[in-house]
């Protein structure tokens, strides 16, 4: 029986429940890094082939009746992570990295939302980056990172006491942004050391898988 944690391989591609929609299923494309939701096309199994196959989302066009790799002209391609089937077997949900705007009217998304909840933490990694980049002398974060890891690490352990001052003394409001303050210097710190949340998400669950399993096997 088929792992339904794990993402689909080619191998699983004739198992799903392609006849009850003749044989298309809706793709939702959601973005791997930040939980936003991009679009939603339709795959045909040719097209979950491709996909899976090369890596590039790939769907069936109802209207042009072929085969259409996203971002073919406009070269805004989504980088394919893992592919997951539903309970039923009949719609997908693709997991990405957009290269560019997902939306042909030049929006990240096609539903217009922007990312919500601890997901926004990948933008503004990828805003840091982009200060990074630009050199600008007048940028704060800029300064830091050429100021380097050690400046920033002290940064961190004088925001870091801002927010067990403020847990102890101050309201929910004035936690929130002394933490807002410390997670900013924490990304910059990434961005210094060249990690990302990706990676910190990944130890957290390693940590947390390994947990489960010392209690089940002490249970």
């Amino acid at each position: 029986m088929r792992d339904r944690s794990a993402p689909l391989t080619e191998a699983d591609v004739a198992s799903l429940d392609w006849e009850k929609m003749d044989g298309l299923l809706p793709a939702l494309v959601q973005d791997r890094r930040t939980g936003q939701v991009l679009m939603l096309g339709y795959m045909n199994s040719e097209a979950l082939a491709g996909t899976l196959g090369t890596g590039l989302a790939t769907f069936y066009s109802r209207s042009k009746e072929r085969l259409w790799q996203k971002g073919e002209t406009s070269g805004n391609r989504l980088k394919v992570h893992g592919v997951f089937a539903d309970c039923d077997d009949d719609s997908l949900l693709v997991l990405a990295d957009p290269e560019g705007p997902t939306c042909h009217l030049g929006t990240q998304s096609c539903f217009g939302a922007e990312p919500t909840g601890p997901g926004w933490l990948s933008e503004l990694s990828d805003i840091i980056s982009e200060r990074a980049a630009l050199g600008d002398a007048s940028s704060y974060t800029r300064k830091l990172l050429d100021e380097g890891p050690e400046r920033i690490g002290k940064k961190i352990g004088e925001e870091g006491v801002e927010v067990a001052l403020a847990g102890v003394g101050r309201d929910a409001k004035g936690c929130v942004e002394e933490v807002a303050d410390l997670l900013y210097h924490v990304a910059v710190l990434m961005e210094a050391r060249g990690f990302s949340w990706d990676d910190v998400v990944a130890l957290l669950r390693a940590r947390h898988a390994k947990a489960s399993k010392d209690r089940t096997a002490t249970s």
